[in-house]
């Protein structure tokens, strides 16, 4: 017989109603994607251990407060909180990651701007809301993958077997549905900066 995982949704649910267990064995199964991730962009032991403890310290509350909704997309919901801290933590040491120059950084690098003015809020929204519809012109398989890849922090390989896909094909389409975004933002000199 199959070993069945009880899904998020369910364990999460659970959680709320008074499992206590239930998020143990939320953190036990992303654990490992989470803090790999975090690590990734912090490369430091200590402070990526900090940053893991406050991404699972605001997963609690809002989960205890009722205000978690983002029904089936619990571990997308973990990495924003957690990109979040990283960069709450680089900005109150004044200081940025050095970040290679690639194809997916150099468009996406705009929405993770969190600044506090309200006007900055406005574009980014405004930002977010363009590209989303850019995105929505595109292929859709192109759509798809480009969307796993950065909405929901996937790996190539995850992409290739959630699609039934080879991992050079998923490659593929990220490569098309990027450079098919570049040009219809410069066919329409779309600005997509703050």
């Amino acid at each position: 017989m199959a070993n069945v995982q009880t899904p998020d949704a369910l364990l999460v649910k659970n959680y709320v109603a008074g499992d206590e267990s239930a998020l143990a064995t939320l953190i036990t199964r992303h654990e490992s994607k989470i803090y790999g991730f975090i690590y990734s962009k912090i490369a430091d032991r200590d402070i990526s251990d900090d940053i893991f403890q406050d991404t699972f310290i605001k997963v609690i509350k809002t989960l205890k407060s009722n205000s978690y909704n983002e029904e089936g997309k619990f571990l997308p919901w973990v990495m924003r909180i957690a990109h979040n801290l990283i960069i709450d933590h680089f900005r109150k040491n004044k200081k940025m990651p050095m970040f290679r120059e690639t194809d997916e950084f150099s468009i996406f690098s705009i929405m993770s701007d969190n600044s506090l003015t309200i006007e900055n809020q406005m574009i980014s929204d405004q930002v977010e809301m363009d590209l989303k519809r850019l995105i929505e012109e595109l292929p859709e398989d192109q759509k798809e993958v480009l969307m796993m890849r950065i909405y929901q922090d996937l790996s190539f390989k995850e992409i290739s077997e959630l699609t039934g896909v080879s991992i050079n094909t998923a490659l593929g389409r990220m490569r098309y549905a990027l450079m098919n975004l570049r040009k219809v933002i410069e066919k329409h000199q779309i600005i997509l900066t703050n």
